[in-house]
């Protein structure tokens, strides 16, 4: 992966984050809002940056959030050794 995907691919997954977190304080109010905006980031991520090449198991752990964002970090962490 390109230097400036994984820049891009970083900033992207802390977005991603803050949400996540976000969405865990919110627990008992409404989150529907909070949840689409993952559910899309998170589908976003994929398609723009081609995770499935990266990992094969991704797209099948696209529910789990903390699994993708782990995943997502592996990603990064492989492809910013240099």
């Amino acid at each position: 992966m390109e230097k400036i995907k994984v820049q891009k691919l970083k900033k992207t997954l802390d977005y991603l984050e803050s949400k996540q977190r976000e969405l865990n304080r919110n627990n008992e109010t409404d989150t529907r809002t909070i949840e689409s905006m993952i559910k899309y980031l998170k589908k976003d991520m994929l398609d723009q940056f081609n995770l499935s090449d990266y990992h094969i198991s991704i797209q099948q752990e696209i529910k789990n959030t903390e699994a993708f964002i782990n995943n997502v970090k592996n990603i990064i962490d492989i492809n910013s050794e240099d």
